[in-house]
């Protein structure tokens, strides 16, 4: 691996900080790690001796394995720490942890946590990279950059599209990011769901937005569905579940009321017959599957750009070469 510096930066912390060099770069870095996933053996050296550090300080399933699967077929060495399982739970603080992982010297640090900022006060604070695997509201860089694959990988560009982003944009880091990464490749941005679950001023970054969902699914190319994130609630969002899928859900009538295919994201995991019915979830204008596999393969890039990779000899680190 070279140890020219990484495009990206030292760390990946959100795709507001990205350019559309940057993040168009990435998307092109994952095309040639993509068949990698196919292969009999899914194994190629590039990160051979590097140590990564996945800390999830939340509950993790598909972010957590997908990492875990990159760095793998990447051939890095991987730990794995919980909060359950570490001495955050003895009241140890991030900086303590973090400066304790820094003394085994470790190459990168995978974090997600449920307070917003924790991946940025992370990276200024130790010489490893970092990349931002979820933090509180504020970003999920790699969750937007796969879900930017999925589209592209089926609409051929992203400029010119109308993206709808449909549910929790309240407590959603999935959905700024994706309108960040969005509106810098050229999409049209907009955003629907109760009123209580919209941002105060959210129309300032430039999205437009649907008080209904008849309108949004009417003006849209791409519809992607976010859950409701109970967890994150206090009470008195929506009215009932059963009342948000009568208003805001996306069913199949809807769908075919539309004047044009729209194609179906949904980054997980899903409720369905809440925000999103089985037959929709499950139907051909459904890319979700594809989001899951893409995963892997921008986290691989990520992770191969970071430690220094070059775009341009990604096809070649596919094949086995350093790069």
């Amino acid at each position: 691996m070279s140890r020219a510096p990484s495009p990206l930066g030292k760390d990946l912390i959100g795709l507001e900080e990205l350019s559309a060099e940057q993040i168009e770069s990435i998307l092109n870095t994952a095309e040639p790690f993509k068949e990698i996933s196919e292969r009999r053996i899914k194994k190629v050296p590039v990160l051979r001796g590097k140590t990564i550090v996945n800390l999830f300080m939340e509950p993790s399933t598909r972010t957590r394995i997908s990492f875990e699967f990159a760095e793998k077929r990447l051939s890095a060495d991987t730990v794995n720490i919980s909060a359950s399982g570490s001495s955050v739970q003895k009241g140890e603080t991030l900086v303590d942890t973090a400066r304790n992982l820094e003394a085994m010297r470790i190459d990168m640090v995978v974090i997600r946590h449920p307070s917003s900022g924790a991946a940025r006060f992370l990276a200024d604070r130790i010489p490893s990279n970092v990349i931002n695997a979820g933090d509180g509201s504020h970003e999920h860089p790699t969750q937007a950059l796969l879900d930017l694959l999925t589209i592209r990988d089926h609409r051929e560009s992203i400029r010119g599209l109308k993206v709808c982003i449909v549910g929790d944009i309240l407590h959603s880091r999935v959905a700024r990011s994706n309108i960040f990464g969005l509106l810098k490749l050229g999409a049209e941005v907009g955003v629907c769901g109760p009123k209580t679950l919209i941002p105060a001023g959210i129309q300032d970054l430039g999205v437009t937005i649907f008080r209904r969902i008849e309108e949004a699914i009417e003006w849209s190319d791409v519809l992607n569905i976010l859950r409701l994130q109970l967890e994150r609630m206090q009470g008195g969002f929506v009215p009932s579940l059963r009342e948000y899928n009568r208003v805001f859900g996306v069913t199949i009538p809807r769908l075919e009321a539309a004047p044009q295919d729209i194609l179906i994201l949904h980054p997980g995991p899903m409720n369905r017959g809440v925000e999103i019915d089985s037959d929709v979830a499950d139907g051909p204008q459904s890319v979700i599957l594809k989001q899951v596999t893409n995963g892997v393969a921008v986290r691989m890039a990520v992770l191969y750009l970071l430690a220094g990779g070059a775009p341009e000899r990604a096809e070649a680190a596919k094949k086995g070469e350093m790069a």
